[in-house]
């Protein structure tokens, strides 16, 4: 009988490594990726059945990869593992098509039950967050994030530019021109009324696009 495919997402080795010893004995672990871009590359290319991913990741963040990769394979569940306990971050992974946020505090069984209630078409969420996403949905049931106002180009700028890459980084990183990512960003803080580059990273961390 065949074991579901597996792809795990998270840019720290030994994090991987372990997650990997984790899961073998119950699924098939068919890439570890350590970046928003090669997981939708692997993911195209290798068709799991679940991708657990990390929320913070490099050159394209785990929340916008998942987001995209929903897009693409509306069929593949999404399961978001992360550090990060924040309600309000746990919601945006369920809206961007997770099947379940767990976090990595939790247990092994707990990941592995995530995986299981995913490919079953439940959500699993961790109990010490759960309350909490409840009471924040209460509150505000549409969610406040400019974040639907960003194209997917100008949210992989802004990620870039927040964490600390100059703009002909950033351009080399997305395989662009040095005026495109000035375009971008432009464009960016005249829509949102940022004056500065303070205000851009601010804008970043408070919309969870640059999570480190």
């Amino acid at each position: 009988m065949r074991l579901p495919r597996v792809i795990l997402a998270d840019d720290h080795t030994l994090v991987a490594e372990a997650l990997h010893q984790v899961i073998a004995p119950h699924f098939e672990v068919v890439a570890k990726v350590a970046d928003g871009h090669a997981l939708l590359d692997s993911a195209a290319s290798l068709k799991p059945d679940v991708v657990v991913v990390d929320v913070a990741m490099p050159l394209l963040n785990g929340l916008e990869a998942g987001r995209q990769l929903k897009e693409k394979m509306p069929a593949i569940k999404l399961v978001f593992l992360t550090m990060n306990d924040d309600p309000d971050l746990a919601i945006e992974a369920m809206r961007a098509g997770a099947s379940g946020y767990v976090l990595k505090s939790a247990t092994a069984s707990d990941l592995v039950q995530a995986i299981l209630a995913a490919l079953r078409g439940k959500t699993y969420v961790s109990p010490q967050i759960a309350r909490g996403m409840q009471e924040s949905f209460i509150r505000n049931p549409q969610g406040g994030s400019h974040l639907k106002s960003l194209t997917p180009r100008q949210t992989q700028v802004v990620q870039l530019l927040a964490e600390g890459q100059t703009m002909k980084q950033a351009a080399d990183t997305l395989r662009v021109a040095p005026r495109t990512v000035a375009f971008h960003k432009y464009r960016v803080m005249q829509d949102l009324g940022l004056k500065t580059n303070a205000d851009l990273i601010q804008f970043a961390i408070k919309n969870r696009i640059s999570i480190r």
